[in-house]
């Protein structure tokens, strides 16, 4: 039996674990011999440092390894953020994968990440969903934290759902409110950091991608519909998406900075996997889950917390889940996956 845990709140990790429901394969040592995976030991290493990029040869390599072991055919990769732990326990014919047996593939180091990739079907629509995202708090470099989503590209995936926990910035968001990603800030990016400096190749994409249309206007549409027909209209809503890059949660001065910016939610993950999701040509459907609302006035005795993300993680998991699972089913009606 397949074990899917849940992820971690904010994207830090998160203890709770949560058993799959399926009868999945859980591919361990099996099949050929894959190359030594990346130890986080070397991940750790300054991205300026003498560790080497992966070239396409490589990222071939992982992805040829994964076609090997399956018979799935993803046409649509989902990353998971925090209230989605339960996703994969929703595939059907799921199999199972340990970073660590994977070639090539980073390591989950953060507590709570699974550190497991999971295939199945989903609504009818093949699908691997990637249980422990990669953060650059972690250590990693930005071409590493994205190196799984240039390998779902050369799977065949065409569309990426992407997730995650944030602080909420918006006045009128709630905890445990929904908001689908219309645009993002990627303040390490005014700064030069990025997945896509470095040498370009031109077999993943272009030189210089545009971004102003990195969330795709259709799947926009098709979640806040799906989601007023659950009845979620009331903490629904569409807005930018601010990543940071932690791992502390923010000052006050920095959120009202960021609010100045234009920003709704603010978190330390996503951006970069869209980046490189874009390069790639992959559709990109993202929303954030308000697990926590930024402290904004001096003088309270609010703080962020990690107990309080996760319990707003936890109280809302059923009906992200029921979203994502509704959202897929009307895409594939749609021919969108």
């Amino acid at each position: 039996m397949g074990e899917i845990l849940g992820e971690g709140a904010r994207d830090r990790g998160d203890p709770r674990g949560r058993g799959g429901a399926g009868a999945g394969r859980h591919i361990g040592v099996s099949g050929p011999p894959a190359p030594a995976a990346a130890s986080p030991g070397v991940a750790m290493e300054s991205a300026a440092g003498a560790e080497r990029r992966l070239t396409y040869e490589q990222h071939k390599e992982t992805a040829d390894w994964l076609l090997a072991q399956t018979s799935h055919r993803p046409s649509l990769a989902i990353i998971c953020g925090s209230g989605l732990g339960g996703l994969a326990d929703l595939l059907s014919d799921p199999v199972v994968f340990d970073y660590a047996d994977i070639p090539n593939f980073p390591r989950s180091t953060v507590l709570g990440h699974a550190g497991k990739l999971v295939f199945g079907t989903l609504a009818g629509v093949s699908c691997v969903v990637m249980k422990g995202r990669f953060h650059m708090y972690e250590g990693y470099p930005p071409w590493k934290v994205t190196f799984p989503v240039r390998v779902f590209h050369l799977l065949g995936a065409e569309t990426l759902i992407v997730t995650n926990a944030a602080g909420g910035l918006n006045r009128g968001y709630e905890v445990g409110d929904i908001m689908v990603i219309r645009d993002h800030i990627n303040t390490p990016g005014l700064a030069g950091i990025n997945p896509l400096t470095g040498p370009n190749d031109e077999r993943f994409g272009p030189r210089f991608p545009a971004m102003s249309d990195a969330y795709d206007e259709q799947l926009r549409g098709l979640a806040l519909a799906v989601g007023k027909e659950l009845g979620y209209a009331r903490g629904l809503h569409e807005g930018a998406y601010c990543f940071l890059g932690g791992p502390n949660y923010e000052t006050i001065a920095e959120c009202r900075f960021l609010q100045q910016l234009g920003a709704d939610a603010v978190g330390m993950s996503t951006v970069p996997e869209v980046i490189v999701a874009r390069h790639c040509g992959l559709r990109v459907f993202g929303f954030s889950l308000i697990t926590n609302k930024a402290v904004l006035e001096y003088g309270t005795r609010e703080k962020a917390n990690h107990a309080e993300v996760l319990e707003a993680g936890r109280q809302a998991a059923r009906k992200l889940e029921h979203l994502v699972s509704v959202l897929v089913e009307r895409m594939r009606s749609a021919g969108l996956a």
